[in-house]
């Protein structure tokens, strides 16, 4: 069974845990603080508690990638291969 990644389902400690995992740093970090470790900032409100992962992923997706045509033109093909 997966665990919850949610923040009312976590503490702290395990929210820093789950990026760092995710992050695929595993057990490297032991106990040492999460500037020593160099967590990824990106992930700081939710390890705070603040915005869950799945709002902090789409604000960087929204951020990031652009709907478009890709050239296509309005009724161009669905694929450009």
């Amino acid at each position: 069974m997966t665990r919850s990644t949610r923040i009312a389902d976590t503490t702290r400690e395990e929210r820093i845990q789950i990026v760092a995992e995710a992050l695929a740093w595993g057990d490297d970090c032991g106990g040492c603080s999460l500037d020593a470790c160099g967590i990824d900032r990106f992930y700081q409100p939710y390890i705070d508690g603040e915005l869950e992962l799945a709002e902090l992923n789409m604000s960087r997706a929204s951020a990031t990638y652009v709907l478009g045509d890709a050239g296509r033109g309005e009724r161009g093909a669905s694929c450009v291969m």
